[in-house]
């Protein structure tokens, strides 16, 4: 039931749930499959947070574009002459912005179908088991047996500096009326380098400023390296241990003043300045702080079913302190904590088996140890790589850059973790995920028979070279 329709009531429901992402709209669904009258609250006009709206969606519909773009470049090579081919921004745009408005609805289908109901508005702490919700028509106050927050996180800014027209988060970059001619990017994080992958296929002169010395610095140093190469060779200018000054605006756009890694200080005129240094959490307005939640630097404090210190009361997602901030992590917290509620069996959230990914070209992606993470737990490990020039679909698809790194315990064989940078890899991931959750074996790995052609079993060969066995190269 949405906000317009629903009325004052003393009713209590057995779950609340602040925010509507990938978290919350996860456990409230769950919720109403056992049976559970659920609430949630979302300060939005429409369902889906951050996720949907403004981050993972669009820009992924954006990135799908990009990867069309460069088909139609490399046409004759495919044997398919294109006598000419232009970008349309506008209808780019339309297509991205119908996908999240499909989607949107059908997360309203999904509450209708799990008798969910759902009220805008936004909420803060009344007391235990209680909430005041601020609507449009005022505030009423909702009971609750237990509570959710999924609040999710905000784009961090600069100090001194406010996102406006030329000066971009996530949110902005993603309404833009007109391709950029020329565009920096502060951070190469995930977010740093898809934006900085889509506009430089679009045609934008695109630079990227990185305080630390190597871009995507959560994935394996290899991974790393590697992907700065592809970008360089993209035409992506890239700067690491950089360190930004300051922008002004000109009458043409801004002007970045940056430190580069040898103290010299640059400046470099641009349409637009993204800046993508992280996220924030969201809990300003809730009155947490009459609750026994306990905080880590601004991230709410829970235990592995994601309870909080406060009793009744859960938080999930990127809200979260130490969570990783992804759609998929927020969303299995949330089935965690819901099956926690509902007295079902349920596991322990583990933060060792998440999957890692980023989708520039070309994509990136991982899961488990990294060999410096390995390497400083002081473990017995060994590695096996296996570049993508030996597979033949990758051949096929002309997509030869990159590889697959396996890391294994030097003893047993289990699989520690795996680091993929080249095609199809943000899907590859899955099966390399599995594996860990199995606590599966480099040898059952080998054992397993994988379809050919594919891009997949490009992992069968990776886990062949960690004992020096690769067929393919």
């Amino acid at each position: 039931m949405a906000a317009s329709e629903q009325k004052g009531t003393d009713k209590q429901y057995d779950l609340v749930i602040i925010g509507s992402g990938p978290g919350g709209y996860w456990a409230a669904v769950r919720a109403g499959e056992y049976g559970l009258s659920t609430l949630c609250i979302e300060k939005d006009e429409k369902l889906g947070g951050t996720c949907l709206h403004v981050g993972c969606i669009p820009t992924k519909a954006l990135l799908h574009a990009a990867d069309v773009v460069d088909t139609f470049r490399d046409a004759k090579n495919l044997g398919i002459d294109v006598e000419a081919f232009s970008v349309n921004w506008a209808q780019m745009q339309r297509r991205k912005d119908d996908i999240v408005s499909k989607h949107a609805k059908g997360i309203e289908f999904l509450f209708k179908k799990n008798k969910v109901e759902w009220l805008r508005g936004t909420a803060s702490w009344a007391g235990p088991g209680e909430l005041s919700v601020k609507t449009a028509d005022g505030t009423r106050r909702v009971r609750a047996k237990n509570i959710i927050i999924a609040t999710g996180s905000t784009a961090r800014m600069l100090p001194g500096l406010a996102a406006d027209d030329r000066i971009l988060t996530n949110i902005e970059i993603l309404k833009l009326n007109q391709i950029p001619k020329r565009l920096v990017v502060i951070g190469a994080g995930a977010v740093g380098v898809e934006f900085a992958s889509i506009y430089q296929r679009m045609g934008t002169q695109v630079m990227v400023l990185e305080m630390l010395p190597r871009i995507v610095a959560i994935e394996d140093e290899d991974v790393s390296r590697e992907l700065e190469k592809a970008l360089k060779k993209q035409k992506i200018d890239i700067h690491t241990s950089a360190k930004f000054e300051k922008v002004e605006k000109t009458a043409a756009g801004v002007k970045v003043t940056y430190t580069t890694a040898d103290g010299k200080k640059q400046v470099i005129e641009a349409d637009k300045l993204l800046v993508a240094v992280g996220r924030a959490p969201v809990t300003a307005g809730l009155n947490l702080e009459k609750t026994k939640i306990q905080t880590e630097r601004g991230f709410l404090k829970t235990d592995g079913y994601m309870r909080t210190a406060e009793p009744n009361v859960y938080a999930i997602g990127d809200v979260v302190a130490g969570s990783p901030q992804l759609a998929h992590v927020a969303s299995m917290e949330g089935l965690i904590a819901v099956a926690h509620i509902a007295g079902k069996s349920t596991h322990q959230m583990d933060y060792t088996r998440v999957p890692n990914c980023t989708y520039c070209e070309p994509q990136v992606a991982s899961v488990g140890l990294t060999e410096q993470a390995a390497k400083a737990k002081g473990l017995h490990y060994k590695v096996g790589k296996f570049p993508f020039a030996g597979n033949s679909k990758a051949t096929i698809l002309g997509a030869h850059e990159g590889f697959i790194k396996m890391i294994a315990d030097a003893k047993d064989g289990t699989i520690l973790g795996v680091h993929m940078i080249g095609p199809t890899v943000t899907e590859l991931v899955s099966e390399a995920t599995l594996a860990l959750q199995m606590n599966a074996s480099v040898d059952e790995l080998m054992e397993t028979i994988h379809a050919h052609p594919t891009v997949y079993e490009a992992l069968l060969d990776a886990a062949n070279s960690v004992y020096g066995l690769t067929i393919n190269a």
